[in-house]
């Protein structure tokens, strides 16, 4: 694969990712998915199939259920709106994924804080510091 066209997947991916964006925050009134964030769209080398990655905040505790609403006839409404605001031969399928990747982040630090904050009670060799 060329520079050219991983180039192009990816300028069309950032172009989906406006337009769904924008789709969703005005069009789409289901109030399960008002506070979806689209974070990146990659689309396949051909342009038939599209991967959208999203997460839902403040409450992203039902990403099983926003996915099955996204995937569902949602995704065709979508996909129409796109081919009304972005100039390709065919518009991809899309293909909603809920992007797990902050969840697990927010853990890691969490972990991470009270492997931190622990370590300040005990001394690491086990001996007493105040002789």
């Amino acid at each position: 694969m060329s520079d050219r066209e991983f180039d192009r997947t990816e300028r069309i991916g950032a172009e989906l990712q406006r337009v769904l964006s924008v789709a969703l925050r005005d069009q789409v009134k289901d109030p399960r998915l008002s506070n979806i964030t689209v974070h990146e769209v990659r689309v396949t080398r051909d342009l038939a199939h599209a991967k959208v990655f999203f997460t839902c905040f403040p409450a992203d505790e039902d990403g099983a259920a926003q996915v099955a609403l996204l995937n569902g006839r949602l995704a065709g409404f979508l996909r129409h709106r796109l081919a009304k605001e972005v100039r390709l031969r065919t518009i991809p399928q899309l293909h909603f994924v809920h992007d797990e990747s902050i969840r697990y982040g927010e853990r890691l630090s969490s972990l991470i804080d009270d492997a931190v904050a622990s370590s300040g009670e005990v001394d690491p060799q086990g001996t007493d510091q105040e002789h």
